[in-house]
């Protein structure tokens, strides 16, 4: 007895340096709000959450274009490998 296949779909196409950028963004802005109210210094911690989180985000800009570039190429390798033999 043979199972059925499912067809498998592309992955949605969605623009991850635009996502990571506003991400940083949204970061930064919650340091300066947190920059503006007084907090209690048992809460200061939560301003290192949004300066990691700011740098998380800007390397995600930085990141992500070469991510995105090997994995094409490993693709295009990996066509022309199945491709030819």
């Amino acid at each position: 007895m043979s199972r059925e296949r499912r067809h498998v779909t592309e992955p949605i196409k969605t623009n991850d340096v635009l996502t990571s950028a506003v991400g940083a963004a949204a970061f930064a802005v919650a340091f300066i709000v947190l920059l503006l109210i007084p907090l209690p210094a048992r809460d200061h911690w939560w301003r290192w959450v949004c300066v990691v989180g700011f740098a998380m985000g800007v390397f995600g800009c930085w990141y992500i274009p070469r991510l995105q570039r090997s994995r094409e190429a490993a693709a295009q390798r990996h066509a022309a490998d199945h491709a030819t033999g």
